[in-house]
């Protein structure tokens, strides 16, 4: 393996001024409700309105202003990510059992009743974070989805347009409110008017700050994942495009300068041009500022001697956003094992994944694809299993458990086992 271009030393994302502002502010949500609240989004928003609860009267002042062409597209989007959210749905099956006579097992399927979404608005108001963390959670029979996002400075008000996106992806209740006070708050609950009453989950993307919240606040609720800076890594050899290559590394890196963009390849001549595609692009690219920053610090070029060495290689980084840009993609799709969302073939751009081709955008980062997957329908549904036992099957299945009992020392576990067989 050759770097052919290294990504510089980096700072952790997470510091310690970080942990510890967003404790302040979960702390303080959790003790004084929506006083905090108010404090900090007046603090780091300049927003302080009478309700963070957004009215019908403010929903329809939104959505009149929406143009008719991003609302096609966003339409999309919902109908490409609720068709995969539902052919996953479809998936996941309830069953029983009889496992030994007169023991039945069984499994069901649950969805978890109340959700919280957050919806980011740092950098870019991103509209497809909506169908992914509203559009499915509704798809999984969630009963009940909050939505938050912070108001566009200036405007005093949530962007329109993603607004559009979480009312047609089913939100049920709308609140103005940014950063990690947003999701204490839904955590938490607080007394606005009408209150918003606590969610068992919290999801969604967001800054570093957000994503603090969200592990700070983990038992508390569930979460989703904790996702960092976005990610992509491109596997490629001497059959793939510099240019289109190069468009899907920057497309990342605009995302924000601590985005990382990886380019493995097998082919000394495309990592050349490449090179040469991105410095050209940056000249023209209108987020070149950030793109160009995250690019210079964090994007790397790494060449290997065969297909194999780009798999081991791959599994190593274990990105966020794999794209495989070979003569033989199934190839590579038999062997990679761990990467959040798989994008093959030339055609297939993380720009598709991003926005609305049906699979879920909210994936492991920081090489937590190792262990885990992205969001989906199936992270909104509890797995739960039940039992039942006859009179007569206490004569098979008490005798061991009483057994192990005994030797652990748990009189009391014992003791109940055998009543069941005195009863019998």
């Amino acid at each position: 393996m050759e770097y052919f271009k290294k990504a510089l030393p980096q700072s952790p994302s997470v510091t310690q001024e970080i942990r510890d502002t967003v404790s302040r502010i979960i702390s303080d949500v959790e003790r004084e409700g929506i006083t905090a609240v108010r404090r900090y989004s007046e603090m780091f928003d300049g927003w302080n309105p009478p309700s963070f609860r957004l009215s019908q009267h403010e929903i329809e002042e939104g959505l009149r202003v929406v143009d008719t062409g991003i609302a096609r597209a966003i339409d999309f989007a919902i109908e490409q990510v609720s068709k995969f959210a539902r052919l996953q749905l479809a998936t996941l099956t309830e069953f029983e059992a009889e496992t030994l006579p007169g023991v039945t097992l069984g499994q069901k399927q649950i969805p978890v009743n109340a959700v919280g979404s957050y919806i980011p608005g740092g950098r870019y108001p991103l509209m497809a974070s909506a169908v992914m963390t509203v559009g499915v959670p509704k798809v999984a029979g969630v009963k009940r989805v909050v939505a938050t996002a912070p108001v566009q400075r200036g405007t005093n008000r949530i962007n329109p347009a993603q607004l559009y996106a979480m009312v047609k992806s089913g939100a049920d209740e709308i609140f103005s409110i940014g950063g990690a006070q947003a999701l204490a708050a839904m955590a938490f609950g607080i007394e606005d008017s009408p209150p918003l009453e606590p969610v068992d989950m919290i999801v969604g993307a967001g800054n570093a700050y957000v994503a603090e919240a969200k592990r700070q606040l983990f038992g508390v609720v569930g979460i989703d994942l904790l996702a960092g800076p976005t990610e992509v890594c491109i596997l490629a050899d001497e059959t793939a495009s510099p240019e289109v290559v190069a468009a899907d590394l920057l497309a990342q890196a605009e995302h924000g300068t601590n985005s990382q963009s990886i380019l493995v390849t097998t082919s000394r001549a495309l990592a050349e041009a490449t090179a040469r595609e991105i410095d050209r692009q940056l000249q023209t690219l209108p987020t070149a500022a950030v793109a160009g920053q995250a690019w210079h610090e964090l994007g790397e070029i790494i060449l290997v001697e065969s297909d194999e060495e780009m798999v081991r290689v791959s599994d190593q980084i274990a990105s966020e956003h794999l794209e495989v840009q070979t003569r033989d993609p199934e190839w590579f799709l038999a062997r990679l094992t761990n990467y959040g969302s798989l994008f093959l073939g030339h055609n297939a751009t993380v720009v598709y994944g991003d926005k609305g081709i049906g699979t879920n955008h909210v994936l492991p980062t920081n090489r937590a694809a190792r262990y885990t997957g992205g969001l989906w329908v199936g992270k909104f549904i509890k797995t739960v299993t039940w039992q039942k036992v006859t009179d007569a099957a206490n004569r098979l299945v008490a005798p061991p458990i009483v057994t192990m009992a005994d030797a652990e020392g748990m009189a009391g576990h014992a003791a109940s086992a055998r009543l069941r067989l005195v009863r019998d």
